[in-house]
């Protein structure tokens, strides 16, 4: 039997996960962002609600609803990759 506990991702790192999906993809549309961060629908819209208010990410109407980094989201990414290798090489996993 395994006795390591289950590890479970914080709401920032979902929240980094959608950011470097939407990124990777330039625009992105829920679905795709849905399977490629690995969230339920549900929890995917509440997310991107979040991401929306605190403008990180567009909504943009073409056909479908699609999201794309705002030049905010970009500045984000960017630091926190930064602090993330920083933390790393003190050992530290996020």
């Amino acid at each position: 039997m395994n006795d390591k506990p289950a590890k479970y991702r914080s709401e920032l790192k979902i929240l980094v996960d959608i950011l470097n999906v939407i990124k990777q993809e330039k625009e992105s549309k829920p679905t795709r962002i849905l399977y490629k961060a690995n969230l339920s629908h549900d929890r995917l819209n509440k997310y991107l609600d979040k991401l929306k208010s605190i403008g990180l990410v567009d909504e943009i109407e073409i056909g479908s609803k699609t999201y794309k980094l705002t030049e905010k989201g970009r500045e984000f990414l960017k630091e926190f990759n930064k602090f993330e290798k920083f933390a790393s090489a003190f050992g530290f996993i996020l």
